[in-house]
């Protein structure tokens, strides 16, 4: 990882998805959370004051170490413990069925391998467990998907490999977890970076 992924972009992400807009929409997203939860890209922490009551321990996994510098008095304000366990999402060091949930916001967007990614996330869970999830990604329609089309290589080279154009929803469908609730919107701004998919993903009692 380079100067600017590790330092310059996780300040501003900060300042794009920490502000309250989008805590609302975290908020959101988090509701139903509990128990031992891995969060996949926590960078600097903006979720933590937004962990509902049930959630017990949060193990964070990321790449940018600026991003725990970043998330400080968020972690010292906290009443949930957080552990950085690791820097990538592919590959998560955890023991198979020993997480409660699990949590990614806006990161299976940046993930190079998000199809190995969910197969990480659906080992570690425990039967039964979910996967909560709040992402942008290619929107139904096609004018706004042409656009993503066209600048998701730019995107990806300014935004420290973010996608523009990935099917969330396919990409949950093609994995071991049963997407068992998602919703689908646009929020403020261009609609090319604006399409939204949140919902939740469960581990099934028998996989």
């Amino acid at each position: 990882m380079g100067f600017y992924e590790d330092q310059v972009l996780p300040r501003v992400i900060e300042v794009l998805l920490g502000n309250k807009g989008m805590a609302k929409l975290r908020r959101r997203a988090l509701e139903g959370l509990a128990g031992t939860v891995v969060e996949v890209g926590f960078g600097s922490g903006p979720n933590v004051p937004l962990y509902p009551d049930g959630v017990e321990r949060v193990l964070a996994v990321d790449p940018a170490t600026v991003g725990r510098r970043l998330a400080a008095k968020r972690l010292a304000a906290s009443r949930v413990p957080v552990d950085f366990i690791g820097l990538d999402g592919e590959h998560l060091p955890l023991e198979d069925a020993s997480v409660d949930n699990a949590l990614s916001t806006w990161t299976l967007c940046t993930i190079p391998d998000a199809t190995h990614a969910l197969t990480e996330i659906h080992r570690v869970l425990k039967p039964g467990g979910r996967l909560y999830f709040l992402e942008h990604g290619l929107s139904p329609d096609p004018q706004v998907a042409r656009r993503q089309h066209q600048l998701n290589s730019l995107q990806n080279k300014v935004a420290g490999g973010c996608n523009l154009d990935r099917d969330i929803s396919a990409l949950l469908s093609a994995s071991k977890l049963e997407t068992d609730h998602l919703a689908n919107f646009y929020i403020d701004g261009p609609k090319f970076m604006g399409y939204m998919y949140a919902g939740t993903a469960r581990k099934l009692a028998s996989g």
